[in-house]
């Protein structure tokens, strides 16, 4: 009997950061935002306050599309568009309080899916996965 061909360092990569992205869409299912919505409340996050034009760059998608997601984030009240004091046409977008809420509370749904997953490692093993993937992070 053969054994199945293995995959490269990077498919298995990329299956284990599909994995936590699959555990944690399932949850967020129940709090109805969907994992591009979260996606850009993250940029949002970190970017804050953005125009619409550069949250589409981060998020690799047509300026229509973004506006449709910011539509939507903002209908819930995660966040609020105000004008761009330097451009009375474009707006610029940021969290609101509840939208930072809902961020803190995606960011630690994924960190438990994480854990879920890499818990099958021991410790000098997941000291190592760490130095490993800071290593390549740094590049």
């Amino acid at each position: 009997m053969t054994s199945p061909p293995s995959d490269s360092t990077g498919d298995l990569l990329m299956a284990v950061a599909r994995r936590i992205r699959r555990e944690t869409a399932h949850e967020l299912e129940g709090w109805g935002i969907t994992p591009s919505q979260s996606r850009a409340l993250r940029v949002i996050a970190s970017h804050e306050p953005l125009r619409l034009s550069v949250l589409a760059g981060w998020l690799r998608i047509t300026p229509r599309s973004t506006t449709e997601v910011a539509d939507a984030l903002e209908e819930q009240g995660w966040i609020e568009r105000v004008a761009d004091p330097s451009d009375r046409r474009a707006s610029l977008v940021s969290l609101t309080a509840e939208g930072s809420l809902l961020l803190r509370r995606i960011e630690d749904v994924r960190g438990q899916a994480a854990e879920r997953v890499l818990d099958v490692l021991g410790e000098r093993d997941r000291r190592t996965l760490d130095r490993i993937l800071t290593t390549l992070g740094e590049q």
